[in-house]
């Protein structure tokens, strides 16, 4: 196990949500299911991409909010349009500057790395143009970032 591994408290769907998470990211899988003395999922253990997690069935008290969130490093467009959809058509809600929440509550960034790049230019008025592009945006769209960029 990693030194660090996200933990994530879901009312009864962890196993659910496992078993989507795994679907989108390459190189995934489950590591551990266990289960209470009632034979119901009590915790599962996954790798999304690499990167360790733990789920944790254990009721309704706590919920995910937007202090906590999953950023997703997208490479391309095609990238950033097949995480966005696939967690859209699968109950995604409140999207905005490429921030959205799955069905469960949990807050993902779909983010492609030409933002960072735009952004990070060292000409302030370019930079502002693609941050004023990105903050009307709910999926970023890299072409729009490009053409902010260029004040067109």
């Amino acid at each position: 196990m990693s030194k660090i591994t996200p933990f994530l408290w879901f009312d009864t769907q962890a196993e659910e949500a496992m078993n989507f998470y795994i679907s989108l990211f390459k190189n995934s899988k489950v590591n551990n299911i266990s289960r209470g003395p009632d034979g119901k999922v009590f915790t599962v253990a996954f790798e999304l991409d690499g990167q360790e997690f733990m789920g944790l069935n254990s009721g309704p008290m706590f919920k995910f909010n937007e202090a906590v969130s999953m950023y997703v490093n997208c490479e391309s467009q095609a990238e950033v349009d097949y995480f966005w959809e696939a967690f859209m058509m699968n109950g995604g809600k409140e999207p905005s500057c490429g921030w959205l929440k799955d069905k469960w509550g949990l807050s993902w960034q779909i983010i492609p790395k030409q933002l960072g790049e735009l952004l990070g230019d060292p000409d302030a008025e370019k930079s502002k143009r693609v941050m004023d592009a990105m903050l009307k945006m709910e999926k970023i769209i890299v072409a729009d970032l490009k053409k902010a960029y260029d004040g067109e």
